[in-house]
């Protein structure tokens, strides 16, 4: 593999072209990480009453819709974000996922999952006791993001 960097003092964003053969493997995962390093570098406002604040999404364990809106929890708090879920799901990096109609989890905060076969599995999370439930029309895609994170 050839890796080449040209230099366009016109561009006003960054434009990476991969050229090959044919679509492999290494072509995949190229590109799935370069939409990776993309999506870190997108940044959210969270709100709680007139206050602004700017931390890392990193922090967030879940988004879930409430009555106000679309909520962001952290170990300790609960923010507000000017988003709807379909539109953080375009934005958050793909450690964060659906797991129901009304929920996104950031997986790397996953503790444990108690499966249940004929309701929702629920999630707990590091060091709070906070709870989210996986509904099973998304507990496969959960379990399989998780095996392909652990490797």
């Amino acid at each position: 593999m050839k890796v080449q960097i040209d230099i366009d003092e016109d561009l006003k964003d960054l434009e990476v072209i991969i050229k090959c053969a044919t679509i492999n493997d290494t072509v995949l995962t190229l590109q799935k990480y370069l939409l990776e390093i993309s999506k870190e570098k997108n940044h959210l406002i969270f709100y709680q009453n007139e206050k602004e604040f700017y931390f890392s999404i990193n922090q967030i364990l879940f988004f879930e819709t409430s009555e106000n809106g679309i909520a962001a929890h952290t170990k300790n708090d609960i923010y507000q974000v000017h988003h709807k879920l379909y539109e953080l799901e375009e934005m958050l990096p793909a450690y964060f996922m659906r797991v129901s109609k009304s929920t996104i989890l950031n997986t790397h905060e996953i503790y444990s999952i108690t499966k249940n076969i004929t309701s929702s599995s629920k999630v707990e999370f590091h060091n709070t006791h906070k709870v989210v439930y996986v509904s099973r029309n998304y507990y496969k895609a959960l379990k399989n993001n998780l095996h392909d994170s652990r490797l």
